[in-house]
């Protein structure tokens, strides 16, 4: 699978020519113009990559909201499972890092429409397949395709939004795989009980690939390409300005990488904080339906909409989050984090020790472990982008994806194994 990779590396390169980041043009507006500019097209560009972004989660999390009902028609076991998935978590991992030195370098509407596209076409595929060497080829692929999601929204957001207002703007692009989170269970798990779960994977596919099509449509790249000037100095931001000021230009990819990233102990720090936020993300999210369905009996529409309310409660949670610490704290992403996290001990706590007996309170709990998840998800990443280099904010973030997403693979292994 790591061979794949490069592979799709290599073959990915020569894309560059044409989807590379659009160079930057004079300013000729006034300020007049300038403004009304950059309020259209920041709704403009915003709504570009909710929407996109929300869609990967229909293409990303389809399989997991139609395998129960797989697993019976198939009589795959729960080891073919676990492998599938830490086959997509090691994958997604590597690409979510070579993501964003690719995506860094390109043009975002290109970039992510067309990662949309291919793991439109890649569900498609999965849905048409039945053997278990095709199932782990294809989820391989798909991985490497879903990390061309995030990359390209990191760069619009620390381009088009300045570091005093950040937190709302992220908070609410992030609140995208919520939304796309909460739907594609309830989509999937009703067209997998009345069609067959192979349409679960093929009606997803099919919409990921029109989204795609849409982003590559009406997306844009920074504010520099359409002669406008930076964010930073269009809001006059001192915070903007000073990683601005902070952030060297005309450096080698290598030398960004060792300066800004690689002996950044901040992003380190900040990497070891995802794995623990996620360790609990994903053992609730890719677990939860088929633990009640398989323990408690429970129908997969109702397990599904049961997930849905952990993906309804950190829609909400992120806001309250990025609004908390751009207005309570100024920009300070540390003590909103500190708040939240102690959330999630109290919530997952209740939902280990509170009697799975109603539907309602298993649906207020999850709500909760969601509100309190997604917070610190966010503003981990945020907070990574905003130490590492300016020009080049998803290095920093996609480290962070790294550590992370292999520590969830082996997280998905054991897990399996325990069941």
């Amino acid at each position: 699978m790591a061979l794949l990779l490069i592979i799709l590396l290599v073959w990915s390169i020569p894309m560059f020519d044409w989807i590379k980041a659009a160079p930057a043009q004079p300013v000729t507006k006034n300020k007049e113009e300038i403004d009304q500019a950059y309020k259209y097209w920041r709704l403009h560009v915003m709504a570009s990559i909710w929407v996109g972004y929300a869609i990967f989660y229909f293409t990303r999390n389809s399989y997991k909201s139609i395998m129960p009902k797989m697993l019976e028609d198939l009589g795959l076991q729960l080891s073919d499972v676990g492998m599938l998935s830490t086959i997509f978590y090691i994958v997604y991992g590597s690409s979510r890092f070579i993501g964003g030195i690719m995506s860094d370098k390109s043009n975002p509407r290109y970039f992510m429409g067309l990662g949309l596209i291919f793991t439109g076409i890649i569900n498609i595929m999965f849905g048409f397949s039945s053997s278990i060497v095709a199932f782990a080829l294809l989820w391989g692929l798909n991985a490497f395709f879903q990390g061309w999601g995030w990359p390209p929204c990191t760069k619009i957001l620390t381009t088009w939004y300045s570091r005093n207002e950040r937190g709302f703007w992220w908070a609410l692009c992030n609140t995208s795989h919520n939304l796309g989170g909460a739907i594609i269970p309830i989509l999937a798990g009703f067209l997998a009980v009345n069609y067959g779960w192979r349409y679960g994977m093929i009606i997803p596919g099919a919409i990921g690939i029109l989204a795609g099509v849409l982003v590559c449509i009406f997306l844009r790249d920074r504010p520099e390409s359409m002669g406008l000037p930076k964010v930073g100095e269009w809001r006059n931001d001192e915070m903007e300005l000073e990683q601005i000021a902070k952030s060297e230009s005309n450096l080698s990819t290598w030398t960004i990488l060792t300066r800004y990233v690689f002996t950044n102990k901040y992003i380190w720090l900040l990497a070891v904080s995802y794995v623990l936020v996620y360790v609990v993300r994903i053992g609730v999210n890719d677990w939860a339906n088929l633990y009640l369905v398989q323990t408690h009996g429970v129908d997969l529409v109702v397990a599904n909409s049961a997930i849905s309310m952990l993906e309804i409660g950190g829609f909400i949670g992120t806001i309250v989050a990025g609004w908390g610490s751009d207005k309570l704290f100024k920009g300070n992403r540390i003590p909103m984090n500190i708040i939240f996290m102690l959330g999630i001990m109290c919530s997952v706590a209740a939902l280990w020790l509170l009697p799975l007996t109603s539907y309602i309170a298993l649906g207020i709990v999850f709500f909760f472990v969601g509100f309190f998840i997604f917070g610190p998800q966010m503003l981990t990443g945020m907070a990574a982008a905003e130490v590492a280099h300016k020009d080049y904010a998803g290095y920093g973030y996609r480290l962070c994806g790294v550590v992370w997403l292999h520590g969830c693979s082996f997280d998905r292994l054991a897990r399996c194994g325990h069941h």
